[in-house]
């Protein structure tokens, strides 16, 4: 078992910047590719971004691409998402994953990921 806990959500205004985080506990060895999703009120639950074991490789959704920076620490088991330039439409619940198994050729199914924190809610006004 994997038990992730997600923190660091809020209210932001436009272009301002948040730091989320995401601690894993448990069997956190098993642990490949971590991941940050999202789900905006009304919608579906899209990739964010993720981060491979070793974090020498990244994946990010277009729409965060030079905004958003995944990072993650294997020694303190957390994984982080430094979120830059906020616009309204990254207002959503955010969510850590967590996939206990090696990379697979993508990273971005959320179906991959065996464990799911709770969520942090980001809120971004215009």
């Amino acid at each position: 078992q994997v038990q992730l806990v997600e923190s660091g959500g809020g209210l932001m205004q436009a272009g301002g910047s948040l730091r989320l985080s995401c601690a894993a506990s448990g069997r956190t060895f098993s642990i490949y590719p971590m991941a940050w999703f999202r789900q905006a009120p009304g919608k579906e639950r899209e990739f964010v971004a993720a981060i491979g074991r070793s974090g020498g490789n990244t994946d990010y959704a277009d729409s965060v691409k030079g905004r958003f920076t995944i990072s993650r620490d294997n020694a303190k088991n957390t994984v982080s998402l430094q979120m830059n330039s906020l616009k309204p439409d990254d207002t959503a619940i955010y969510y850590c994953a967590a996939d206990l198994t090696p990379y697979s050729g993508t990273y971005s199914r959320s179906y991959q990921y065996d464990y799911w924190g709770q969520g942090t809610q980001v809120t971004v006004s215009s």
